[in-house]
């Protein structure tokens, strides 16, 4: 298992882990990002935002933006895009945490899929997700630059940065049935899950998002995220791996 927690901070990843599942540990697991867009108009200047940021099923990043912001504008007249996610928050030596920046284009979603999974994040964002100015749109990543501690700093070729589609449109299909089955018949489960994660404090925990590498929860105001030891790849490899997690979550305790 590992956490976002400290305040939206990811955990260390194990050195073996190939640099690709670092890199999609760290997106799954941020809440907020850095995105750099090209200031439009006479002066292309660099332009940085803070945004807030789910993903989808394959791992890609989710945006709800409005029109009227400026990197909305630049995103208009140049779809090209950076994604800085931080995963150093919290560090006593922060340069020595992983962070990883994606390169691709935005593109605006149609997909009712990214906006439930982007609106069971952020129920607060259904207040403006439904008003004309605003849309959502996915990050379709090109490569991604990985800095993962000393020494481990490669460049990930955007393939690799989100699932393959099958895996990806297999869990995606069962993703509300497993949210509903586990917050109706076994938040006892659910609850165990978080009360092992650093820093949870507080009764009520709830599953948010489910994919094929981990799963989402929320406790109060704040999220955390559960990662897979191994990727799911079906309803019943997803059954396992949720009842040994619950296993190992109750022996903890």
């Amino acid at each position: 298992m590992s956490y976002f927690g400290r305040e939206t901070g990811v955990s260390s990843s194990p050195t073996h882990e190939p640099p690709a599942a670092v890199a999609r540990r760290l997106v799954r697991g941020a809440t907020t990002a850095t995105l750099a867009t090209t200031l439009a108009g006479d002066r292309p200047w660099p332009y940085a935002s803070l945004v807030q940021i789910a993903t989808d099923d394959a791992g890609a990043p989710l945006l709800l933006i409005s029109t009227l912001a400026q990197h909305t504008r630049n995103i208009a007249a140049d779809s090209r895009v950076s994604v800085l996610v931080d995963g150093t928050i919290g560090l006593d030596e922060p340069l020595t945490g992983p962070r990883v920046s994606l390169q691709g284009r935005a593109v605006v979603s149609a997909g009712g899929r990214d906006r439930a999974r982007y609106l069971a994040r952020y129920p607060a964002a259904r207040v403006y997700a439904g008003f004309g100015d605003f849309q959502l749109y996915r990050v379709v990543p090109e490569r991604g630059h990985l800095v993962a501690g000393f020494g481990r700093i490669t460049w990930i070729d955007g393939a690799d940065l989100t699932l393959a589609p099958d895996q990806a449109l297999a869990i995606g299909a069962i993703e509300d049935g497993v949210l509903a089955h586990m917050n109706r018949d076994h938040t006892d489960a659910v609850q165990a899950y978080a009360e092992t994660l650093p820093g949870v404090a507080g009764d009520g925990a709830v599953l948010v998002g489910f994919d094929a590498e981990g799963c989402d929860l929320r406790v109060g105001a704040r999220l955390y995220r559960l990662t897979f030891a191994a990727p799911v790849t079906d309803a019943a490899s997803a059954r396992a791996t949720l009842a040994r997690l619950a296993a190992e979550a109750k022996a903890k305790k």
